[in-house]
Order: structure tokens, then C-alpha cells, then sequence
């Protein structure tokens, strides 16, 4: 098998070129010929793919998922998010405002509350049941898996590099055990992933319309390039990335780092095209519409978010204003009730945040720094249920872990350190969304590294490492000699239909060794009953104890 995949520096139909009649010069910069975009059509085989792939991530996904409670409820920290979601179901007078946690046993609910509506969705449908609060994560679980599919098959221009990001996906543990709880994580992942695809959209709907104008002679008519026009694209991922803010504060860093992506881009593709006024063209074209797209309308919609605790008289803080909680002297007096009361809110939780800091003396036995999230060092335990009997009188327990698999996370440093590479020496453009949606997921947690913080905190990068890590299997298959016929590279060419190389020959051993260290850690992954000695013989590293 040979993987097809588009050219380093841009998705090219092969080595045609644009005819040297549409070639342009415009000031000091001189543009030759320009591959044009590659317009890659869905074929049969990207429908059975992601057919395939959809059907593994659901099984996946949906095998044994009421099984782990604690006598029938909520386990780890569902304990926090489930019931306040019920609180929502119970509170949902309006379809369209939804409800709020009313419970004052709560204290100060920290996260925005869109994550908990989607599980009181999924609660109104299966009531308070463990399939209830748990289908809404599984069933975005499965779109998480389809998206990062999706995402490699764009940037790459290929259904095999898309399959197998797919097939890893649906094999690493981190994933699947996100989503198999009634938690906020695997929400603004799906949002996070949804949004970096919409960008790749974006981005090649652009060239595409820049390339039109270039090869019609129309650069030339402003010396700050053409106007792209509306783009619907962008405006998805910001609705995305106002709905990854509306589950967790973090999808500000995404906000962040996709919106100078999107103007960068922008700018790098005028200057391509040798728009004599590149810079000033990015600024003055595509600047002010990426802020209105990329962070103007996150805003909107993470307010929008909101509207249950604005509508409702009871909510937390709803009137802090005028019964003494906020101080006379404070800036927020002199806002309007509630949004001062919304203002203090947030400062509570930000407080909140702020104060938990290893140095303050606040520890949990599961807490792990993001230096220990790149090889998996500290997964957290979600349930446990120890001392069963088992046959022959053995010693039996349930085990599940946040748990990547090994083969997977063990690579997560290499597949980055390549994609830099490959961007940055090779001027491969393809490995640029998923470094910088990793980047956004992970790089500002260094910054508060006295933090508390927890494993599951690296679940947004996973899909854009397994995006690397599928390209740069990409990159590999159909490299090297062929596999000659004698012994046993009789018996691969056999397997392969033909001769095969030695790369695609590594690229299949590596997927199905994915397959084989997820098979053999699954006991961590769904809990079924396993003896203690093969527990123990799962334990590799201190660390995961």
C-alpha cells in the first residue's frame, strides 16, 4: 500500500502547473508558477473508511457503558457535574433558556454551565441513570473520533492517512475513557477539533478563491490583494470555539491560538501570491473580520451560555449587587444588577482557580504536571472495586483508568518534534494545524505549572497528536525497498496482494500493535473482572499506581 498524499507545500494535482500566461509580478515580490489547489473528491473508499471507523468508535464507545457506578450513582467526578445537570433537567421550565444547578450544596459551581447541559439532554431522554448521563459524552465521543478523521483527511488530502488517524483514535485509551463518563472533558474536545477542521476548511477555501483571482489577473487591481468575502468556515469555528469556551475556561486558549493561525495564514497565502501590500492587506482585510469570527462571536456565544443563570432570579450570585456580597466600594456597583452579578461570579471562580497551587499547600494523590502528560506518566483512577472473589479461590478486581495507550502517548514527543521539523525544514504546511491546536492545548499549562492539575487536562491535544502521528505515517508507507520474496517476506507479500515495501510493512505493524496494547491494557480501560496478577502485570511504571 501506497499512501497518496498531497505535495509538502500545498495539496497540487500532481506536478501541473498554472500556465505561465497568469504569472504576476507585483513590486519587489515575484511569483512564478504556483501549483494550483487540489480539489480532493470523496470516493467510495473514504465512505467504507469512515463507515469502518464509525462502527468501531461506537462499539467502542457504547459496549458495557452503564456498567461502572458506585451502587447505582455517579462515580469520581461525575459526582459533580451529573447531579448538577439534574438540577438543570429539574429546573427546565423554558425548551429554550434550559435551567441552572439550584442546589446550594453545590457552593460555587466552577465551570460554565453549557457541558452540564448537554448531559441534562441526555438525562431528560434516559432520566437519572447511568446511560442517561453518560450517552451524551459517548455519542460525542464517537463525532470526536469521526472529526479527527476528517481533520487528517483534509490537511492531507488522503482516506488512507484519514483511516488510520480514525483507527487510532478509536484505539487510544484516553479517548475512549473520556467518553465513556458523564464529564466535561470529551464536550470541549469534540468543540476544540470541530473547530481546527472548520479552520482547515477555511483555509483551503481561501486559496482557492485567491488562486481564482490570481490566475484571472485580478491581484492587481488593489495593491492590498483581493477580498475573500464572507467566510462561512471561520464563522464555525467560532461558534465552535465560543461553545469549547462555554464547557471550560481553557477554550480561551484555543480562541487565542486558532485566530492568529487564521491571520497568519491569511497573511502567508497574500505574500505567496505576491500581494505587493501583503501585510497591510492581512491587517486591514482580514484582521477585523477574523476578530469579529474568531473572538467577537466566542464571546457571543459563551455568553449565550449563560441565558438560564440571566433569566432566573434563584441563581448563584444572580444579585450580589444589592444584597451586600459585592463590596460598595467595588467598580462592579456601578454596573447593571446583573451583569455585575455575572462579573462577580466569574471573579469568584477565577479566585477560586487561582488558589489552587500546590504551594498553598492544596495536593491530590492524582494530580501530574504537563511534563507527565506527554509519555502518560500519571493516569487517574476513575473506579475501583477490589478484594472479588475469582475462580480457584484468586484474588479478582475492576480496574478503570484515564489511561493512554502506550504506543500511542509514548510517541507523543517524536510525532511533535517531526512535525516541527517537517514545517519548519521541510516547509510541510500540512503539519501546521495540528502543532498549533497541540501548542494551544498544552504549552499554557507550563505556565502555571503550580497549579493543581490532572491527566484528563490533556485530553484536547490527543487528536491533533494522532492527526501527527497518522501524516507521518503517511509520509513513511511506500518508502524503502520492496520486501523481498524469500522466507518470510514471502508470507508478507502474500498478505499484501503483491510486493510492499518496508515502510508500509512498519506503518502496518504499527497499527496493529496499537490494536494489540489496547486489547491488552482494555481490563484499566472498561473495568471487567481481571485477577490481581494481571493487574499487576499491567503496571509497568510506578507511576500508574
Amino acid at each position: 500500500m501506497t499512501v497518496q498524499t498531497a505535495s509538502p507545500a500545498s495539496k497540487t494535482r500532481g506536478t501541473r502547473r498554472t500556465p505561465r500566461r497568469a504569472q504576476r509580478l507585483h513590486g519587489r515580490h515575484a511569483v512564478s508558477a504556483i501549483p494550483a489547489p487540489r480539489y480532493y473528491p470523496w470516493t467510495r473508499k473514504d465512505t467504507i473508511s469512515t463507515l469502518v471507523i464509525a462502527t468501531l468508535a461506537f462499539i467502542t464507545r457504547f459496549a458495557g457503558l452503564s456498567f461502572a457506578t458506585s451502587d447505582g450513582t455517579p462515580v469520581f467526578d461525575e459526582k459533580h457535574y451529573v447531579p448538577q445537570a439534574f438540577d438543570m433537567v429539574r429546573s427546565w421550565d423554558n425548551l429554550l433558556i434550559g435551567g441552572i444547578e439550584f442546589n446550594p450544596g453545590f457552593g460555587l459551581v466552577v465551570h460554565p454551565p453549557l457541558g452540564k447541559q448537554i448531559i441534562a439532554l441526555s438525562e431528560m431522554v434516559f432520566g437519572y441513570t447511568p446511560l442517561g448521563w453518560r450517552v451524551a459524552g459517548a455519542l460525542l465521543g464517537v463525532g470526536v473520533v469521526l472529526l479527527t478523521m476528517q481533520l487528517a483527511r483534509t490537511i492531507s488530502a488522503s482516506w488512507q492517512v484519514a483511516a488510520m488517524a480514525g483507527f487510532i483514535a478509536v484505539f487510544d485509551g484516553v479517548l475512549l475513557v473520556t467518553s465513556r463518563f458523564g464529564m466535561l472533558d470529551i464536550f470541549q474536545t469534540f468543540f476544540i477539533v470541530a473547530a481546527a477542521y472548520a479552520l482547515a476548511r477555511d483555509h483551503e477555501q481561501v486559496r482557492a478563491r485567491l488562486h481564482a483571482a490570481w490566475e484571472n489577473r485580478q491581484l492587481g487591481r488593489s495593491p492590498f490583494g483581493p477580498r475573500f468575502g464572507f467566510r462561512w468556515w471561520r464563522f464555525t469555528a467560532g461558534v465552535m470555539l465560543g461553545m469549547s469556551l462555554g464547557v471550560k475556561w481553557s477554550g480561551l486558549y484555543f480562541i487565542m491560538f486558532f485566530g492568529l493561525m487564521s491571520v497568519f495564514s491569511d497573511l502567508a497565502l497574500r505574500r505567496r501570491y505576491g500581494v505587493r501590500r501583503h501585510i497591510t492587506g492581512a491587517l486591514i482585510r482580514d484582521t477585523p473580520a477574523a476578530l469579529a469570527s474568531l473572538v467577537a462571536l466566542p464571546v457571543a456565544i459563551y455568553v449565550w451560555t449563560w441565558r438560564a443563570w440571566f433569566a432566573s432570579d434563584t441563581a448563584v450570585y444572580r444579585h450580589a449587587k444589592v444584597d451586600g456580597t459585592i463590596e460598595s466600594g467595588s467598580a462592579l456597583k456601578l454596573l447593571p444588577e446583573a451583569v455585575s452579578g455575572w462579573f462577580y461570579y466569574h471573579k469568584s471562580v477565577l479566585d477560586f482557580h487561582a488558589s489552587l497551587t500546590s504551594s498553598s499547600g492544596h495536593s491530590h494523590p492524582w494530580d501530574s504536571k504537563p511534563w507527565a502528560w506527554l509519555v502518560g506518566a500519571r493516569p487517574v483512577l476513575y473506579y475501583s472495586n477490589t478484594d472479588l472473589d475469582c475462580l480457584l479461590g484468586s484474588s479478582c478486581r475492576q480496574m478503570i483508568y484515564l489511561f493512554g495507550t502506550p504506543i500511542i502517548w509514548w510517541l507523543i514527543v517524536p510525532a511533535v518534534l517531526w512535525g516541527l521539523w517537517s514545517l519548519v525544514i521541510g516547509r510541510d504546511r500540512r503539519f501546521l494545524v495540528p502543532l498549533v491546536g497541540f501548542a494551544a492545548a498544552f504549552v499554557p499549562w507550563l505556565a502555571s505549572f503550580d497549579r493543581q492539575m490532572y491527566f484528563f487536562y490533556a485530553v484536547p491535544f490527543i487528536p491533533f497528536v494522532i492527526v501527527l502521528i497518522a501524516l507521518a505515517l503517511g509520509q513513511l508507507s511506500g518508502t524503502g525497498k520492496q520486501i523481498s520474496p524469500a522466507g518470510l517476506g514471502n508470507v508478507i507479500r502474500g498478505l499484501a496482494g503483491g510486493p510492499v515495501s518496508r515502510g508500509t510493512v512498519l506503518v502496518t505493524v504499527y497499527l496493529a500493535a496499537v490494536l494489540a496494547f489496547f486489547l491488552v491494557f482494555s481490563s484499566n480501560l472498561y473495568g471487567y473482572t481481571v485477577p490481581d496478577w494481571w493487574y499487576e502485570s499491567l503496571m509497568w511504571m510506578p507511576s500508574w499506581r
